[in-house]
Parts: C-alpha cells; sequence; structure tokens
C-alpha cells in the first residue's frame, strides 16, 4: 500500500486505469471485484492489497472521474465570460467521445445524494463547488450576489441538459435549447 510520501506502485496505476476503462464501460453500481479482477488480469485479493476495500477502490475510480473533469475545466478560456465559458463546456459535454465519463459521473453525482457516506461522499456537492469556481473565473465581478446567482443558473442548465442528453441521445434538440438559454446570460 501507498504512505504518506511515496507514489503508488506502477502496478497499482496499471490498475486503477484498467479499472476505470472497465468502470466508464460498465459503471459503478454493480461493480462486483471478481468481475472487475478477470477483466483487468488481477485478482480480488490484488485489488483489495492495493486499495485496501473495494470502497477505497470506488473511492479512486470516482476521483478519476474528477480529474477527467477538472482536467476539462482548466483547459476553459479565463475571462471569456460567462456565456461563452458555459457554452465551451457544453460543447465539451455534448461531444459523443465523453458519454461514458458523463454517465459515470451522474452515475456518482446521484448515488452521493442518496448514499453521503463510504466512497460517493460529499461526490455532489465538491463537483458543483469545483464548476462553480470555474465559471466563477469568467466573471468581471464574480463576488457578489447576482454573479453567484448567474454561475448557479448556467450550472443548473447545463447538468439538467445534460441529463436529457444523456436520456435521449438528441444532441442536436438539447443544444439549440442550451444555446438558447445561454444566449441570455
Amino acid at each position: 500500500m501507498t504512505t504518506a510520501g511515496t507514489s503508488p506502485s506502477p502496478r497499482r496505476r496499471q490498475l486503477l486505469e484498467a479499472a476505470y476503462r472497465y468502470a466508464l464501460a460498465h459503471g459503478l453500481a454493480d461493480l462486483s471485484l471478481r468481475p472487475l479482477a478477470t477483466a483487468i488480469g488481477s485478482s480480488p485479493r490484488v485489488l483489495l492489497y492495493l486499495f485496501g476495500s473495494k470502497d477505497g477502490l470506488v473511492r479512486e475510480l470516482l476521483g478519476c472521474a474528477r480529474l477527467d473533469e477538472l482536467v476539462l475545466l482548466e483547459r476553459l478560456p479565463r475571462g471569456a465570460g460567462l456565456a461563452r465559458t458555459a457554452t465551451h463546456v457544453w460543447e465539451w459535454l455534448a461531444a459523443e467521445e465523453h458519454r461514458a465519463l458523463l454517465t459515470l459521473w451522474v452515475e456518482g453525482y446521484a448515488r452521493s445524494l442518496v448514499d453521503p457516506r463510504g466512497p460517493w461522499a460529499d461526490f455532489a456537492a465538491t463537483t458543483v463547488r469545483d464548476w462553480l469556481d470555474v465559471l466563477s473565473e469568467s466573471q468581471p465581478d464574480p463576488d457578489t450576489p447576482e454573479a453567484l446567482a448567474q454561475r448557479t443558473r448556467a450550472l443548473a442548465l447545463l447538468r439538467g441538459a445534460l441529463l436529457d442528453l444523456l436520456a435521449t441521445g438528441d444532441t442536436d434538440r438539447v443544444t439549440r435549447a442550451v444555446r438558447a438559454d445561454l444566449s441570455s446570460l
């Protein structure tokens, strides 16, 4: 296992990456160590040794999803205005190649709302804070209550539209609605 000040072993990193790819394809809700271990060329015992528990592994997988999300957020143009920044976010969210990550994200978000303990703890709340913080960087005076309300509105629109898109796959319809609403910010 990893201790403070040491880096994870190459095998741990390799198995985490493989487990993350598996989670993107199969989700986390019904994750079972035996099929996961078989699929990634390991054993349940090795996974338990490296990650401490199934919950520890799930926490790490949610961390991978969050890291992928943060990478997107770091690439956003700064100071571009809230509507433009939110439009960039939507373009990324609507891209077909991100559907597996976003489905996993929604699963983690929903689970943290109904099961606020364990590996899901604070996933939704942390995600909201991350997105609001990034959106604040696109506003000239982000510390006002009005600016916070605008960010919250933009985030709610993006999150709701994402759920609609994942449920229906109707990118054109949902994108038209998002653009129409974002133009009023």
